[in-house]
């Protein structure tokens, strides 16, 4: 689009935008902006600095303010007969404003009386209502303070009328009335007014009880009062008289194994809540006795040998004496909708009894200083705890992995019958149940005496003492007796490598596992891997380095055969299939109640250790090799010989290969040859050493003739340029005959023999010389030029 170059210019610099009219404002200026009631001018001016100079500002505003006085102006002019009239208009103005002011004032005045007069009732009306709220307050504490009078009054008056009850009598005195009416033949009636005396004053002191739990949240709203002062010494004595009389009911009813008087007298103790005085009573009266008789610990009780703290046949027996004397109080603790759920008497009764039984008769069964009989009876208590909560120690387990084995809608509902089962059996009714009674202190306290941390350390100190005892020595020691080791289900044949398997193995025995130490006996096996590992490595480097005094514990390496090393070998890939086999296999199933995260985090572990043996395999084998390449090399030596064969005197060219020939090869093949090659190398592992040995000493055999060819042609050159110089000086003929062959050459042909000799002894051994990249090379130096393309022997 044409610029039109005729169009007007803008007025000012301000003025960028189309053809502005003449009195136009900039479009950064909106004037009606200012008549905004929250307009700030600070603010407004503040903002427009930013893009605006100060001058054009001022300038604009400085336009708009004469334009406003010019319309100011105009306005005036326009209507300015309007203005001169509005003086005349106004006419006795100041006699209409004292003729309106006067009832004005008349109306404040009457405001102001009836605002005082509300003031007043208000105050009054406030003043009333606080005397109200007063008394209100006043009728309260009056109320409390009878009601408390007359509850302590009405629960005295119920434990006088106790006495005259006989459920609270002893034992001895029902028996002797009980003999006494069996002679008029009326016994089964007063044994039924027995049971329905003891139930009525059961019921009566129930009662009571509620009225003290009254009274306690009467006491509690009017603490500091002297009228309660006065009466707390008559609260006390119902108090100590309720306890008493309860406890009697309480034990008169345990003896008669009474249900209502039971269950009446628990409702009593939950009332006031002083739960612990009827576990006490429970405990002292029922348990402690048949527990005496299972674990004698008092004063006359003798302590036996390491026999003596055994736990299983105790537990067996304590659980009979718990389905005998215990199961009906626990039935009647955990009643549907009884409120007696806060009782616990499984844990504060039973296990608080057994506790201090086992610490008092028996103390030795917690030391883990007897590993194997500490476990024993560790997992002697486990199981008499998961029979005290009624899961039998397979709740759990089925519980968790409910949803990875079932198949159908049919088994789940059978499952679930089945977990209804094993709660009605138990003595824990609920999930819940079992949570309450696991976070008791008491059961706390009784699962701390088990110190598993120090029985995994004592563990630990004997497997890893038993392979580290292993390890430390200076040769290997091959099994005298393989056939005894089969147990293994491995034929390993080293002592070190037995002795790690069996380490192994010990981490997850039966007899020594504790599962909830099975973190722990992962890392020991990790570590037990690990020090085998680097008790390998170790011998390896010091083998390698020819040092052995470089690292103790490395003597065994130095001093060690090829045939040692095939024993290693073996062992190592036994180890590492057992171990990502059978073993990994043995763990998971051993921890398959985890989740699986860590189950797949276990697996990752062990077939980690697994495969790091495996990682030892080359070490080992590059010692095997470069024993077999040293011994190679000590034929091959012989090599110098031949400079000093055809240096001295003249001799013909060679027919034949040289003798050292034949034995530069012997020492591999006899090893290949062994019976311990054949019985513990795997054809692949013994091809692999094949290749790397016949490969190694190819390489040094073009090593040791390349020198020899080189160093043989330069001492030629020199010898060569001598001889030219003396027959130069004789004046003799230099020229040389076809038929002149140079010791060099010959030495090369006799080199050439042998290296066809050479290939033909690795051919035997199944070694194709022609694919040994050092074996070209070594062609191609000492073979004759019209041969040297193609290798033939």
């Amino acid at each position: 689009m044409a610029m039109d170059l005729h169009s007007p210019l803008p007025k000012s610099a301000t003025d960028l935008f189309g053809d502005p009219k003449e009195d136009a404002h900039p479009l950064w200026l909106n004037p009606t902006k200012f008549l905004d009631p929250e307009f700030d001018p600070e603010s407004y001016i503040s903002d427009l600095r930013t893009f605006v100079p100060f001058d054009t500002l001022r300038s604009e505003l400085r336009s708009h303010l004469s334009a406003l006085k010019h319309e100011l102006v105009e306005l005036i002019n326009r209507d300015y007969a309007d203005f001169v009239s509005l003086s005349t208009k106004l006419v006795d103005v100041d006699e209409a404003v004292v003729r309106m002011r006067a009832p004005l004032l008349e109306i404040k005045e009457k405001i102001l009386a009836f605002r005082n007069a509300v003031d007043g009732s208000l105050i009054a009306l406030q003043s009333r209502l606080k005397q109200r709220a007063q008394a209100n307050e006043a009728r309260e504490v009056l109320e409390l303070l009878l009601d408390t009078f007359h509850v302590v009054s009405k629960v005295e008056k119920l434990i006088k009328e106790l006495p005259s009850v006989p459920a609270d009598w002893a034992s001895s005195d029902i028996n002797s009335i009980e003999k006494g009416q069996l002679s008029n033949g009326i016994s089964f009636q007063h044994a039924e007014n027995g049971t329905n005396l003891r139930e009525t004053q059961s019921m009566l002191l129930e009662r009571i009880a509620s009225e003290m739990n009254r009274l306690k949240f009467y006491i509690a709203h009017a603490k500091n009062m002297p009228f309660i002062e006065n009466m707390v010494k008559r609260i006390q004595n119902a108090g100590v008289l309720l306890d008493t009389s309860l406890g009697h009911c309480f034990v008169d009813g345990l003896e008669h194994k009474d249900g209502s008087a039971i269950y009446n007298c628990l409702r009593a103790y939950a009332a006031i809540d002083n739960t612990k005085s009827a576990e006490d009573i429970f405990r002292v009266k029922v348990v402690a006795p048949f527990v005496q008789k299972v674990i004698p610990h008092g004063s006359s009780s003798a302590v036996g040998g390491e026999s003596e703290d055994e736990l299983d046949q105790d537990y067996d027996r304590i659980k009979k004496y718990i389905d005998d004397d215990c199961k009906f109080l626990l039935k009647i603790s955990f009643t549907e909708n009884s409120g007696l759920h806060v009782f616990s008497f499984l844990a504060n009764s039973i296990l608080r009894e057994v506790l201090s039984a086992i610490q008092k008769g028996k103390p030795g069964a917690f030391s883990p200083g007897r590993p194997t009989k500490f476990l024993k009876n560790y997992k002697s208590t486990l199981n008499f705890l998961a029979y005290l909560e009624g899961s039998r120690g397979t709740f759990s387990t089925f519980y968790i992995h409910i949803n990875s084995w079932l198949i159908n809608y049919f088994l789940i509902y059978i499952c679930l019958i089945v977990t209804l089962y094993i709660f009605m059996l138990g003595h824990c009714p609920s999930r819940s149940a079992i949570a309450k009674f696991r976070e008791e202190a008491v059961y706390m306290e009784f699962i701390k005496q088990w110190n598993t941390g120090v029985y995994f350390t004592l563990r630990f100190q004997e497997i890893a003492g038993t392979l580290e005892s292993a390890l430390v020595v200076t040769a290997l020691q091959p099994s005298q007796n393989l056939s005894s080791d089969q147990g293994h289900s491995l034929n390993l044949v080293l002592k070190q490598s037995i002795s790690l398997l069996d380490c192994l193995r010990s981490c997850w025995r039966d007899d020594v596992l504790v599962l909830s130490c099975s973190d722990k006996f992962l890392r020991l096996f990790l570590q037990l891997l690990s020090r085998f590992s680097n008790w390998l490595s170790v011998g390896m480097d010091a083998r390698n380095a020819g040092n052995a005094g470089s690292k103790s514990g490395s003597e065994w390496a130095i001093s060690a055969s090829p045939e040692d090393f095939l024993y290693i070998i073996h062992d190592l890939n036994c180890l590492a299939e057992e171990i990502c086999g059978g073993y990994l296999e043995r763990v998971l199933e051993l921890l398959k109640s985890c989740s699986p995260e860590v189950l797949y985090l276990v697996r990752q572990s062990i077939l980690q250790g697994g495969n790091s043996l495996k990682v030892l395999l080359p070490l080992v084998m590059n010692s095997i090799i470069k024993t077999l390449v040293e011994k190679s090399v000590e034929d091959l030596k012989q090599l110098k010989g031949i400079t000093a064969t055809y240096r001295v005197g003249q001799r013909p060219l060679p027919v034949r290969h040289s003798p050292y020939v034949s034995g530069v090869l012997r020492p591999l093949k006899a090893f290949l040859d062994g019976e311990q090659v054949a019985t513990y190398l795997t054809g692949d592992l013994r091809n692999e050493l094949l290749h790397s040995a016949t490969s190694e000493i190819t390489r040094r055999y073009y090593e040791l003739a390349a020198e020899l060819v080189s160093v043989a042609r330069k001492t030629e050159s020199s010898l060569q340029k001598i001889r030219l110089g003396a027959q130069k000086r004789a004046g003799a003929s230099t020229e040389v005959t076809d038929n002149n062959v140079s010791d060099t050459d010959k030495m090369c042909m006799q080199l050439f023999l042998d290296i066809q000799e050479y290939a033909r002894n690795l051919a035997s051994l199944g070694v194709d010389a022609a694919n040994i990249p050092s074996y070209r090379s070594l062609w191609q130096c000492v073979a004759p030029r019209d041969r040297q393309n193609t290798i033939s022997f």
